[in-house]
């Protein structure tokens, strides 16, 4: 059986629904009328809370029970591995499953128009910020985003229009799918906003990585888009084997489209858009850094190839709220500003420390990090880090995630980071729980202070705890 043969009110499983795209892919689902659950090892927000708010039940950890009774359906995550006792059962039970973007791709996308953003940074935001453009061009979008922008409350929306607005995760897709997410969403007009090696525990080096990207490229059709970024030699690379007529190119320096930056504040970045000496106009943003304006840019580039109305698409960035976990205010507790971010790749790093230095000027900067992404757990970026963290006026970093299955030599060391660090005259420390970084910290911070928390996981809830250290 297929996921497209199943009728309405049918019995759908997903096995690790807590994953950023799985947890859109579950709301999609239930409001298309199929009745939901899900399996999940640790569950923690926004996510956890989007799925309990959609009321879905999240069965934990993964066990052979949870498919009692038997649901008539699975989707597998990407998190899932063959030996998993979920996945034994599912298959000793011989229930039909598929993965998560081949059910994006048969369910949701079918022959929509689908608008991918792809690269190694700034999907979440781009797509974000497509989505809202597009909505509020009244084209009335569908979309799957890997976070939960603050225009929507929620992750995910069924398209009634005929545009899908979808994250393109070059991550693989099931281990029985051994390919990148993209490949599987029927891309028509593409957003590629950078290329870097990442994700080391799939891909072994950054020729790999773009030979994936190459694969993207291929199927964007002849009608097609592509809007790349021309300031990225890997992307420039990667985009002359695009064959699509429309490939546009945008940056600050570079590019058919150029952005640049008239003023930043704490509450908005001012910017124009031109396409050689033609303006194509003066927008705002409450985002900041140029990584930010980038990803504003390809959106504009994007509008204004497909002829949509401009006016709106000034009106939608402007109105736009953000992302959940990227440069996200927390609180200010006794005039103290704390800052949620999602970077964990050394470029993310970077630059998120510095668009939050130009965005708070004269504010003293603490930078909090959680080695916990596959790639930062590894020793591949180790030097780079160094460098990353030179925007900040004191460092925090936490002992790396579970490094239990690599190999020691391969091992990220936050030890070793602190050092380097101290050595070039910024003091940093390293810790081996959330709470010495609370109780170290909370007792330092002054009014005006900035702390910028960055991980890609719950980092053992140390946002709460350290706004309530800081308020007492």
């Amino acid at each position: 059986m297929k996921i497209t043969e199943l009728k309405v009110g049918a019995h759908i499983h997903l096995m690790g629904i807590c994953g950023t795209a799985m947890a859109s892919l579950a709301g999609l689902l239930k409001e298309l009328g199929f009745r939901v659950t899900g399996s999940e090892l640790n569950p923690y927000p926004p996510m956890s809370t989007q799925i309990e708010d959609l009321g879905i039940k999240i069965s934990k950890p993964y066990a052979a029970k949870n498919l009692d009774p038997r649901p008539d359906f699975v989707v597998v995550g990407n998190v899932i591995s063959a030996n998993n006792e979920e996945a034994q059962e599912l298959m000793r039970l011989n229930i039909p499953f598929t993965s998560l973007p081949q059910a994006m791709g048969d369910v949701i996308i079918g022959n929509r128009e689908s608008i991918v953003m792809a690269g190694t940074h700034g999907k979440t935001t781009t797509t974000s910020l497509m989505a809202w453009v597009t909505t509020q061009l009244n084209l009335n979008p569908g979309f799957l985003i890997g976070g939960i922008a603050k225009n929507f409350a929620k992750s995910f929306q069924v398209p009634k229009g005929n545009y899908f607005v979808i994250e393109g995760d070059e991550y693989d897709t099931a281990y029985f799918d051994k390919v990148p997410k993209f490949l599987h969403y029927k891309p028509r007009h593409v957003l590629l906003t950078s290329i870097e090696f990442d994700h080391a525990d799939i891909y072994k080096d950054l020729d790999a990585v773009k030979a994936s990207f190459l694969k993207l490229m291929e199927l964007i059709p002849v009608e097609g888009s592509l809007v790349y970024c021309a300031e990225d030699e890997n992307v420039e690379e990667v985009a002359r084997t695009c064959r699509a007529k429309n490939k546009i190119s945008y940056g600050i320096s570079r590019g058919d489209y150029r952005a640049q930056v008239i003023s930043v504040s704490e509450t908005c970045t001012k910017f124009r858009i031109s396409n050689s000496d033609f303006l194509v106009g003066e927008f705002e943003t409450i985002l900041s850094g140029d990584y930010n304006i980038l990803n504003c840019t390809a959106v504009v580039a994007l509008a204004h190839t497909l002829k949509w109305d401009l006016a709106k698409v000034k009106t939608a960035l402007a109105s736009f709220q953000g992302v959940k976990r990227r440069q996200e205010i927390l609180g200010e507790p006794n005039g103290v500003l704390v800052i949620e971010d999602f970077a964990h790749h050394p470029t993310a790093v970077r630059e998120t420390l510095k668009g939050i230095r130009e965005k708070y000027k004269g504010r003293k900067i603490f930078a909090i990090f959680e080695p916990r992404s596959a790639t930062s757990r590894r020793k591949v970026f180790q030097k780079d880090y160094v460098e990353a963290f030179l925007q900040a006026d004191e460092v925090l970093i936490m002992q790396a995630f579970d490094q239990s299955k690599i190999d020691e030599a391969n091992r990220f060391s936050s030890n070793e980071l602190v050092a380097d660090i101290f050595r070039l005259g910024k003091p940093a420390k390293a810790f081996v729980a959330a709470e010495d970084i609370v109780k170290n910290l909370a007792p330092r911070v002054h009014k005006g202070d900035l702390v910028l928390i960055m991980s890609n996981g719950g980092f053992d809830g140390i946002y709460g705890k350290l706004l309530k250290a800081i308020g007492h």
